[in-house]
């Protein structure tokens, strides 16, 4: 059976160009080969022809030359305060299909601070909050100490140390000046909630009352949602911080976090997590796959922190990777489940890829085998 020609674009670490001034962190949401290797195996297992492409300058006339019938698109983009938006805005110009969420879901979910405002005003649970510009302004008599300060464009875990919760005016400032400073970009400070810290992974797109898909993987609104993880980051090098150090570490290494999945939790608050990850994947109109992350306050309850419409997909160290494994869900599967949500919104638009209806229903699909981690995906140590 024919597959398709996959555009799975990228943007690897070694090919990224970093400003004299970069932060130590500036490479950690940038993938390594073994991550790329693993998703061109992943989208072959499943039939397609895989054409590698960099999320660059160069991709105008890189894809066009390329002419895929749809994209995975993993790439982060290279600059700017929506730079996760960049490759969905060419692909679109362009129109050609991909994956994931498009233009305007990318760039809210790259605004910690646009995210909170659309949550909050869609009578979502997250904490109090407030976005510093220049470091001088008052605080908002609403934000009680101790507060919790990091970069309002960066995910994973940059731009956060042990200087990052803070307890008295002095120590805020001084924070919020160094993010400033050191990431160009404004600073968002939020409550700082104690309690213990969660991450939910779905791949889904709502669907009518009455339809189906192509397995039983999918709930009644079109949705799958992954056991929860659980992420405790006293354990290891975080300290208590899930940060770029913290998720440098394999699971299961000296100084990784302690993982925990399915998290061990009251089945109420495990319907609630679910519940409030499909809110607000749809609040902020994120499309296929993402990853919900929450913290209890004091009061016991969850609070929404932050959405990533890009997660890793690192077969051996993504969350959201260790939660289909844990489910038992192969890698192989996840990747390819991604994509054919992604061409069925397409189908759903009128712009139909050859040859989907019969793929959705091809035996030899749905028993796709696990895949493990093969040496060579392990390149200079790195995975």
């Amino acid at each position: 059976m024919k597959g398709w020609r996959v555009g799975l674009i990228v943007n690897m670490k070694k090919n990224v160009q970093l400003d004299v001034d970069a932060p130590p962190d500036a490479l950690a949401e940038y993938d390594s080969p073994a991550t790329v290797l693993a998703l061109e195996e992943a989208l072959s297992a499943g039939g397609h022809e895989v054409v590698r492409l960099e999320g660059d300058e160069t991709l105008l006339d890189s894809v066009r030359n390329a002419s895929p019938e749809i994209c995975f698109n993993i790439a982060e983009g290279l600059r700017g305060d929506a730079r996760e938006a960049q490759v969905p805005a060419v692909l679109e110009m362009l129109g050609i299909p991909y994956t994931g969420s498009k233009v305007l879901g990318h760039a809210i979910s790259l605004d910690k601070t646009a995210t909170k405002r659309i949550w909050r005003d869609s009578g979502l649970p997250t904490g109090p909050f407030q976005t510093f510009f220049h470091g001088n302004e008052p605080l908002d008599p609403g934000l009680t100490f101790p507060l919790f300060v990091k970069p309002v464009h960066e995910g994973t875990g940059m731009g956060i140390n042990n200087n990052s919760i803070v307890d008295n005016p002095k120590a805020l400032k001084r924070q919020v000046r160094w993010v400033i400073e050191t990431y160009h970009q404004p600073a968002l400070v939020e409550e700082f909630l104690p309690g213990r810290e969660f991450t939910v992974g779905l791949i889904g797109n709502r669907i009518k009352p009455g339809e189906a898909r192509w397995n039983g993987l999918y709930d009644q609104n079109g949705y799958h949602l992954f056991p929860i993880l659980e992420i405790d980051s006293y354990v290891g090098v975080g300290n208590g911080l899930y940060n770029t150090d913290a998720k440098s570490y394999n699971p299961g290494e000296k100084e990784a976090p302690l993982y925990m999945c399915p998290a061990e939790i009251p089945i109420q608050l495990e319907r609630e997590l679910k519940q409030l990850t499909v809110a607000a994947f749809e609040a902020i109109g994120a499309l296929d796959f993402s990853r919900v992350d929450f913290r209890l306050g004091r009061d016991g309850r969850p609070y929404l922190m932050e959405i990533n419409t890009l997660p890793g997909l690192n077969p051996v160290i993504s969350d959201i990777c260790i939660m289909a494994e844990t489910e038992g869900v192969a890698y192989n599967h996840l990747i390819n489940e991604i994509l054919y949500l992604a061409v069925e919104r397409y189908e759903k638009e009128g712009k139909a890829l050859e040859g989907f209806t019969a793929r959705i229903v091809d035996p030899a699909y749905q028993s796709v085998p696990v895949t493990t981690l093969k040496p060579e995906w392990r390149v200079n140590n790195e995975i």
